[in-house]
């Protein structure tokens, strides 16, 4: 699996041990920042950057990670193409994944301990996608409006 990795400074620990970890296991993580600790960074950079990677290669997956998550989740979701998750358990993570087909995972590193943060982001990674109509028909009314939205009018 590939997976995509993006985040401010708040999230540059879990990041490190993250990159490890999955790497040991065999994926191959792609690091979009950032890459040193500096306090003042901003997220959207980074995770915005993660998203993109993402929405361009379908079957990856990405992470965004910051203080709550919450900020990061929302700059990932700019992307077309990306349905990004705010994950804070190891069960919601699962239903992204499940129901939602999300395809990057939100998470506030200040918010869980590294181990339970570990365990939140392979429970995404290695959950699939249901497949089940009913959650594929959410997921088409979804990527339809924005289609719509993104399209040029003249």
């Amino acid at each position: 699996m590939r997976i995509h990795i993006g985040t401010d400074h708040a999230g540059f620990e879990l990041k490190g041990v993250l990159v490890s970890h999955w790497r040991e296991a065999g994926h191959e993580v792609i690091d979009h920042g950032c890459y040193a600790y500096d306090r003042l960074d901003d997220y959207p950079e980074f995770c915005i950057a993660c998203a993109e990677a993402v929405a361009a290669e379908p079957g990856s997956l990405g992470v965004v990670l910051g203080g709550s998550g919450n900020g990061e989740q929302m700059a990932a979701n700019l992307v077309s193409g990306v349905r990004a998750a705010l994950v804070w358990s190891e069960e919601t993570a699962r239903l992204a994944r499940c129901h939602n087909d999300a395809n990057v995972a939100g998470l506030g590193a200040r918010m869980h301990t590294i181990e339970e943060a570990v365990g939140i982001l392979d429970a995404f990674i290695t959950e699939p996608f249901s497949g089940d109509q009913r959650h594929q028909n959410r997921i088409d009314q979804m990527a339809a409006y924005e289609a719509g939205r993104t399209q040029r009018r003249d």
